[in-house]
């Protein structure tokens, strides 16, 4: 089965060629960075605006990486949601057009379910069913995963995404965009106990997260120390960056234990911080528990997890019907 995939959700427009659901042909993103860093964040009209206009040949430049023509597809599909609903409609239509003018399937992917996808593509694959730390710029949550196409919410944050908190943070420090890399190579240079930042547990046995209050901590501890330099501002990097990841950690084992299934994923664009790979690496090493974390390529927003999703749902005979917009279906099961 081949299958073109695209993801338009944020602010990457993404086109994919995946066969049988796990050999990548072609992975295409054109990324945004430049329209939307001056602002320091995504303007969802202008990131719909550049979609339009990228998006064909996006698409093209996919089918031609791969060496295939239209002709030679089983399958189209798109990400139908959660995201920004401008820049949904413009990948999702135009998946839906394109599955059409050929006469082939179409399947609307959830944008959750295709992260936790991506654990898939790790060295060892996990067997299911397996826990899923999904930690991107819009969200962060926890999910017992229990098939290719139903996962279980067992937590989720309160307020801020942990990508969102780096954005921000970084963001109130001066950094440039997009902020948690930026931030991430400051708390390189920084000692991560120089400030004590809080860290947010919510009372016991909760997996839910909270990151407003060690933002807010940060911005007043740079509120009171209005002179920095780079050896401040380093280790304030440093220090929240260790407060966000030491919690969605020390969260994740406890749900991959709790479960008992003794295997735990982490995905999403947050997965791409090298400290928070450490952090579980180490506990998981401690419990026996396997982790499974994509390469780094495939943790942010891409159309290869899409690809994946959707062939699983058609194995399943799921197909998305022409009248279905992408309004529908955008909660994982």
């Amino acid at each position: 089965m081949l299958v073109l995939a695209i993801e338009s959700s944020c602010d990457e427009t993404a086109a994919a060629v995946v066969e049988g659901g796990r050999r990548v042909l072609s992975s295409i993103v054109a990324s945004q960075h430049d329209l939307h860093g001056p602002f320091g964040g995504v303007v969802p009209e202008l990131a719909s605006r550049r979609h339009l206009s990228m998006i064909t040949q996006v698409c093209e430049k996919a089918l031609e990486e791969a060496g295939i023509g239209p002709g030679d597809l089983s399958a189209v599909a798109a990400t139908r949601g959660p995201g920004l609903i401008g820049a949904l409609l413009v990948g999702y239509s135009f998946g839906k057009a394109y599955a059409a003018a050929r006469g082939i399937p179409f399947a609307g992917v959830n944008h959750l379910i295709a992260h936790v996808h991506t654990a898939f593509f790790s060295e060892p694959p996990p067997e299911l069913p397996f826990v899923a730390l999904l930690a991107s710029g819009g969200h962060t949550a926890l999910y017992r995963v229990d098939s290719e196409t139903q996962m279980e919410l067992m937590g989720q944050t309160r307020d801020d995404a942990a990508g969102e908190a780096f954005d921000k943070a970084a963001k109130a420090m001066g950094l440039g965009y997009p902020g948690g890399p930026e931030l991430a190579r400051l708390a390189d240079k920084g000692e991560p106990g120089a400030v004590a930042f809080p860290r947010s547990w919510l009372g016991p046995g909760s997996l839910d997260f909270s990151f407003s209050g060690v933002k807010t901590a940060l911005t007043r501890h740079l509120a009171l120390h209005p002179e920095w330099d780079e050896s401040f501002l380093a280790n304030a990097a440093a220090s929240f960056q260790e407060a966000v990841c030491e919690v969605m950690a020390k969260k994740a084992l406890e749900a991959a234990r709790g479960t008992g299934v003794g295997r735990l994923a982490v995905v999403g664009g947050v997965a791409a911080n090298l400290r928070l790979r450490e952090m579980v690496a180490d506990l998981c090493r401690r419990e026996g528990i396997s982790l499974h974390v994509p390469p780094v390529g495939l943790c942010g927003d891409n159309a290869v997890m899409v690809a994946s999703v959707a062939h699983s749902l058609l194995r399943e005979g799921l197909v998305s019907v022409p009248c279905e917009d992408v309004f529908s279906k955008v909660e994982p099961d």
